[in-house]
C-alpha cells in the first residue's frame, strides 16, 4: 500500500470518528466517577473472585458508556448536576483525585449564607470579605 493511500485511509477514519462523536454528551464528572469506581471493582475483584462486583463493574461500565455517548445533552447535564450537588465533592474526588487534590491545596471554598453559592478563595489571604457573585451578598470568611 503506498503512503498516500494510508494516509488518506486515516484522515476519512478520523473524520467519520468526529462525524459520529458530533453532538453527543462525551465524559462528565459522572461518567468519568462511574469509569473509575468500575475499574477499582475489578481491581478488588481480582482478589476477591466475586461474581457481584465484576457484575456492578460491568453495569456502571454500560452506564459510563451510555451517558458518554448519549445524544440528550441535556437530560444528562441535568443528571451530573444532581449528582454532583447530592454528593457534595465526593463525586468530583472520584471522578478525578489528582485535580481534586491541587484544588485542595490552593484554595479555600467558603458558602454564601444568604444563597448557598460555593466561592473559592485563594489560601493563606487570612481574614477575607466575600462579596457573593450570585446574590452580591457580603459576608467574612477565613481562607
Amino acid at each position: 500500500m503506498p503512503k498516500g493511500d494510508f494516509k488518506r485511509k486515516m484522515d476519512d477514519s478520523q473524520r467519520r470518528m468526529v462525524e459520529w462523536a458530533r453532538g453527543r454528551n462525551g465524559a462528565d464528572e459522572l461518567s468519568s466517577a462511574c469509569t473509575n469506581v468500575a475499574v477499582l471493582l475489578v481491581i478488588i475483584d481480582l482478589f476477591a473472585h466475586t461474581t457481584v462486583l465484576s457484575v456492578i463493574a460491568l453495569v456502571l461500565l454500560g452506564y459510563s458508556w451510555f451517558r458518554i455517548t448519549s445524544k440528550d445533552v441535556m437530560a444528562r447535564a441535568r443528571e451530573n448536576s444532581r449528582a454532583i450537588s447530592a454528593t457534595g465533592p465526593v463525586i468530583t474526588f472520584i471522578a478525578n483525585p489528582v485535580a481534586f487534590a491541587r484544588e485542595a491545596k490552593a484554595y479555600v471554598h467558603l458558602t454564601c449564607p444568604s444563597c448557598g453559592q460555593r466561592v473559592r478563595i485563594p489560601r493563606g489571604k487570612g481574614k477575607v470579605r466575600i462579596t457573593c457573585p450570585k446574590c452580591h451578598t457580603r459576608f467574612d470568611g477565613k481562607a
